[in-house]
């Protein structure tokens, strides 16, 4: 069962008032978006993605009163997070339900122990075409280029590393793994809502594309011939990563500028994210000496 609750009347360290709507029963259909979220993450999104944690609701927050590309469609809180969460929940429109639970009946949605106890359904308002997702970018820019990435943390941590550096987008081959996971987002700490991306096409197209509108493309690899340190400052740079094992292919690599991070010879390469951290600090001090 569910019902609606009185508002909530704050204290004064908690401004406004808060219209919830209290949880009885696991199987509402009102609250049907949490439901075993696990699977959600697999099959049947329909452009829609969970958001875990408060860091993650402060950013889809300010992503949904932005009127940007993303939007909150409703909430589930444990009950005992209400109060130290109430100052985010007050920055959504009043049109964005807001659904309470205790602990045991939260754990019975989702399908296992939410020790959290924050969820949010988003979803994606569209999305912009390759080419105008480069065009929207400021005349001087830094963008992160991702080939192949199927690691969700990695990926996450990418998107954390791009927001870190002041990256102006992200750029991902339909090989890389969706940046809306459950997953990724969190270890993201939200930053796929606030750092501009296009996910699909083939990784050379991809890359020719941000050639074609003046970015000077580096590859990042091992076997690279310029030590990142020195690689010339230019107004448009991206940085190109690709997947752990494998790396680049060797027609991306032929095709563009390639680098390598000095590093011990007793380790083949780093951790993509790691190496994404490393050479975006770089080339961000890079541009700034222009």
């Amino acid at each position: 069962m569910c019902r609606q609750a009185a508002l909530w009347q704050t204290s004064p360290s908690m401004p406004g008032e808060l219209a919830l709507t209290v949880i009885d029963d696991a199987d509402d259909p009102r609250i049907a978006a949490f439901r075993d979220i696990r699977e959600r993450d697999l099959t049947g999104r329909q452009g829609r993605f969970i958001v875990e944690g408060t860091v993650v609701l402060r950013m889809l927050a300010a992503a949904h009163t932005s009127g940007g590309e993303f939007a909150a469609e409703s909430i589930l809180i444990l009950e005992n997070r209400l109060t130290g969460v109430s100052n985010i929940l007050s920055a959504f429109p009043s049109d964005v339900p807001i659904y309470v639970a205790k602990a045991g009946v939260l754990d019975a949605i989702v399908g296992f122990h939410l020790h959290r106890g924050i969820l949010a359904v988003g979803k994606r308002n569209g999305e912009k075409t390759l080419t105008d997702t480069i065009r929207q970018l400021p005349a001087s820019s830094l963008v992160l280029a991702g080939c192949g990435i199927s690691n969700h943390d990695n990926l996450g941590a990418m998107f954390r590393n791009a927001a870190a550096f002041h990256a102006d987008a992200m750029f991902l081959d339909s090989t890389c793994c969706d940046p809306l996971y459950r997953k990724s987002l969190r270890v993201s700490v939200g930053s796929v809502l606030s750092v501009p991306y296009h996910r699909g096409g083939d990784a050379l197209g991809m890359l020719e594309t941000l050639a074609t509108e003046g970015f000077d493309i580096w590859s990042l690899s091992p076997a690279g011939d310029t030590e990142i340190r020195h690689i010339p400052a230019s107004r448009r740079m991206a940085l190109v990563i690709g997947t752990e094992g494998d790396g680049l292919p060797e027609q991306v690599l032929s095709r563009f500028h390639t680098a390598h991070i000095a590093q011990s010879k007793q380790l083949d390469s780093l951790n993509a994210a790691t190496a994404a951290g490393l050479a975006l600090y770089q080339m961000a001090a890079c541009m700034e000496r222009l």
